[in-house]
């Protein structure tokens, strides 16, 4: 029962990542192919399209850095550690996701110290051009005293800040479980080892492979 749980949850996480990732890439081609017609078409502007797309940017990269984590499609160099007997390949493997943990953690903690305050004392601070929706209006009476925001207040884009490293942090201590399980031997897909040993075999003389 606590693997199906605990299988749930990642596939729930899993899902929620591969969601938000496709809304946000989408909703930034529409918005950019949109104020492109607008501004050649018709001759006029969408004045908030140039600040909600660099806020979709971040937030599909940031929650795309989890997603990566967690299928092992993150670049590295791999070729020292491909040379390794696999018990010394494994330790540095742990100790490198041991550092990668901590690394999810701090970041984890710098981005709630970057964002609490947009929620609370500088609750009143709005972003640029991004008009604020009448169903998100209630946070004016939670966070800025009943007064109603004109534009998008801050602390909604940059909420993005501590939910991509929680989710960081999650996958990183999934890929040091899968690590310390011998699910999985490295942190990274990159195989610049075997890429450099088949070529390396391929430009020897007499080999079938080797182009003419």
């Amino acid at each position: 029962m606590a693997e199906a749980q605990k299988r749930s949850w990642s596939e729930a996480v899993d899902n929620f990542e591969e969601t938000m990732i496709a809304v946000f890439l989408g909703l930034m081609t529409l918005i950019t192919f949109a104020n492109v017609i607008a501004r050649y078409i018709f001759n006029t502007n969408i004045l908030w399209a140039l600040e909600v797309t660099v806020f979709l940017f971040a937030w599909m990269v940031l929650l795309g850095a989890s997603y990566a984590v967690k299928h092992s499609i993150h670049i590295g160099v791999d070729v020292v550690v491909q040379m390794l007997p696999r018990g010394m390949r494994k330790f540095l493997t742990m100790l490198a996701a041991l550092a990668c943990v901590a690394f999810g953690v701090l970041m984890l903690k710098g981005g709630w110290d970057y964002w609490y305050p947009f929620a609370t004392k500088r609750a009143f601070l709005e972003t640029n051009d991004i008009p604020m929706p009448d169903f998100l209006q209630f946070f004016a009476t939670w966070l800025n005293e009943g007064e109603r925001y004109e534009k998008l207040p801050r602390f909604i884009p940059y909420f993005v800040m501590p939910l991509s490293m929680a989710l960081l942090t999650f996958r990183f201590i999934q890929a040091a479980w899968r690590v310390m399980g011998g699910h999985q031997d490295l942190l990274i897909a990159s195989h610049e080892g075997e890429d450099l040993l088949e070529e390396a075999l391929a430009e020897q003389p007499g080999n079938p492979g080797k182009e003419s």
